[in-house]
């Protein structure tokens, strides 16, 4: 399924992260929200090198879950690396 555009330019154009945060709570449910959460998590976790075992242990998932993320993070055109690539740089 792709991704409506219309939807992206409105989140895209959110700079008040309140607003978004609001916006976020009306579209997904409670579940939702903290899926997309464990999400970044673990894939935060996969770029600083974590161990897949220990990603597992210390957010009580299985490590299908993690799998997908790391192979996610394997992709070229991956995202999510670059922007993690970007956050852990630093300040200079």
């Amino acid at each position: 399924m792709a991704i409506d555009r219309e939807l992206l330019d409105v989140i895209s154009g959110i700079k008040d992260k309140d607003e978004l945060a609001q916006l976020f709570k009306d579209l997904f449910t409670p579940a939702e929200l903290d899926d997309l959460t464990l999400r970044w998590k673990l894939l935060k976790d996969l770029h600083q090198k974590i161990p897949q075992r220990k990603i597992a242990e210390k957010y009580s998932i299985s490590l299908c879950k993690i799998t997908r993320g790391s192979k996610v993070l394997k992709k070229k055109e991956c995202v999510v690396s670059r922007i993690l690539t970007r956050l852990n740089k630093p300040a200079v």
